[in-house]
């Protein structure tokens, strides 16, 4: 079963991971106890929208692309197919540089 909460703090924990900061470092900033963003990290606590906004804040990453990481994530694990940002047929017309519209097809 997915768990939203523990989605939500894979992704924080990843993002502060890859700046190379501590959970001190992140709860100092956010203003948050270092032993409540840990729980929240580990899925263990459901952070309120304000507290999920200050953390975001304090890892300058916009809260949107937070919850579009979640989201992919709970897609993948609900087994749906997340559609790439550029489809195949455009990707693979745009390498051929076609000299007609008429040359666009779809490929598969």
């Amino acid at each position: 079963m997915i768990v939203l909460r523990r989605e939500i703090g894979d992704v924080l924990r990843d993002a502060r991971q890859r700046q190379g900061r501590t959970l001190r470092e992140v709860s100092s900033s956010a203003r948050v106890s270092l032993g409540y963003l840990s729980e929240v990290e580990r899925g263990q606590k459901e952070a309120s929208s304000e507290l999920l906004g200050s953390i975001c804040e304090a890892l300058d990453l916009p809260l949107s692309l937070v919850l579009r990481e979640v989201s992919d994530r709970v897609a993948v694990a609900e087994g749906l197919l997340i559609p790439d940002t550029v489809p195949d047929e455009f990707a693979t017309a745009v390498d051929r540089f076609p000299s007609s519209p008429r040359e666009l097809t779809p490929v598969g």
